[in-house]
């Protein structure tokens, strides 16, 4: 499954749960929040000033 910076976090963590280390790795200690859940890859790289793109690329390979 291609991962798309439209994913909601908690959908990626349910489905590719292995994928939470590369997040935490990279800045996004947010994970366990409630509120994290419904958010988009897009916003939750928005706010912890991740590039989207840098990050798909880490979570596709």
């Amino acid at each position: 499954m291609q991962i798309e910076k439209t994913i909601k976090i908690g959908e990626l963590l349910d489905t590719n749960p292995e994928k939470a280390e590369i997040l935490l790795n990279m800045g996004m200690h947010c994970l366990g929040c409630p509120a994290s859940r419904e958010e988009t890859l897009e916003e939750a790289c928005m706010v912890h000033g991740l590039d989207v793109e840098d990050v798909l690329e880490e979570l596709n390979k």
